[in-house]
């Protein structure tokens, strides 16, 4: 399974390479960084998908996950409360309902 991963997450290296302005590709990346752990690296790939596309709700959401699992609380409310802004511009209301719904979570 470990190699499936890293099968993957070089195949999108590979692709990110050849296209570097894609979100996608960064969201892609940060989330396979995620499940090895990685998720200081995988946070990084997360800020590089909101700098290219600022409404990319679900960046957002897993920026808040990690954040909430390394123990930046704080950090991961300003990314929630950020991706809320980003569900309401985009008129997004399934991602404005799981990011509230995290919100919840987070600050209980």
């Amino acid at each position: 399974m470990i190699a499936l991963m890293s099968d993957r997450l070089e195949q999108l290296k590979k692709l990110h390479e050849m296209d570097p302005n894609d979100p996608f590709l960064t969201y892609g990346i940060a989330l396979e960084l995620s499940k090895d752990d990685l998720l200081e690296e995988a946070v990084t790939w997360l800020d590089k998908t909101i700098a290219m596309d600022a409404d990319y709700c679900y960046a957002y959401y897993q920026k808040a996950k990690m954040h909430g699992e390394m123990g930046n609380d704080k950090i991961a409310v300003q990314a929630i409360k950020d991706g809320i802004e980003a569900a309401k511009r985009t008129n997004d209301g399934k991602a404005l309902s799981e990011l509230s719904e995290l919100l919840e979570e987070t600050q209980m």
